[in-house]
């Protein structure tokens, strides 16, 4: 793994109608790592991820991504980053009335100029990868959770990103279907030289996938660092977290659960 910081967040500071949710975060991504971000409800990483993918912008601070500060980015700048990352979203975002293969051949339509047999033969890479060969003609409808979770991956890898996103890649799904994500999300990392954003609430997956971790805390880090450290920490509210101990006061249980239904979690 290369030590250089292949994303950098410095003094990150974002709020919605005047209440701040993420409190001047500071943190670095390393070149090659797996990073997964944790956290309840209403803790931010939501418009964390948001604001790393620049969806977000920023009452103050910084996101450089490979030295390029998308806070402040022009078009051009930001164009050129997002050929570089990939982005797996929650409930895989495929295009319902295209196929799946049209689905992965869209990031190359739109972004390149290969000729359409190329385009085909890329398709059906991305798909052996992910373990779908055969299902570049099936429409997304006709596959199951996991299966969609899969061919999510395999567009979000059609340009070959240095950087790929993951937003909660295990949610929704059964145990041993979530197991086989976790175990495609180690696959790939083994494979590709990739740096790898994950964000979940899922346990079992983030301390099996991850290098380093970023617990968040009602918009703060309350740990960050190589998975060990963190399952160690002493830190009240990393233990509350890991060890699954309720709030104690029916007004933090209230708090949290606006800042859920206000989308920021």
């Amino acid at each position: 793994m290369n030590s250089e910081p292949i994303i950098k967040a410095s003094g990150l500071r974002v709020g919605y109608d005047g209440r701040e949710v993420l409190h001047g975060l500071e943190f670095e991504i390393l070149r090659g790592e797996t990073i997964v971000i944790i956290g309840g409800s209403g803790s931010g990483k939501s418009t964390l991820l948001r604001t790393l993918l620049g969806l977000e912008k920023p009452a103050s601070g910084e996101v450089r991504i490979k030295g390029v500060d998308i806070t402040r980015a022009g078009d051009h700048d930001m164009d050129a980053i997002r050929k570089r990352i990939g982005i797996a979203f929650q409930g895989g975002a495929l295009i319902g009335s295209l196929t799946v293969g049209e689905n992965i051949a869209l990031p190359l339509l739109e972004h390149t100029s290969l000729e359409p047999s190329t385009i085909e033969v890329m398709v059906r890479i991305k798909l052996e990868q992910v373990g779908l060969s055969g299902f570049e003609h099936y429409n997304p409808s006709q596959l199951s959770g996991g299966m969609k979770k899969r061919a999510a991956f395999a567009r979000a890898m059609a340009l070959d990103p240095e950087i790929l996103f993951f937003d909660e890649p295990s949610a929704g799904l059964d145990p041993i279907t979530a197991a086989g994500i976790d175990d495609l999300i180690l696959s790939l990392k083994k494979a590709y030289t990739l740096t790898m954003v994950v964000v979940t609430h899922e346990l079992a997956s983030a301390f099996l996938i991850a290098d380093r971790m970023i617990l968040l805390d009602r918009g703060n880090i309350a740990a960050i660092g190589p998975v060990g450290e963190v399952r160690d920490s002493q830190h009240p509210r990393v233990r509350q977290f890991l060890d699954r101990i309720a709030d104690s006061t029916q007004d933090d249980e209230v708090d949290h659960m606006r800042m859920f239904t206000e989308g920021i979690g």
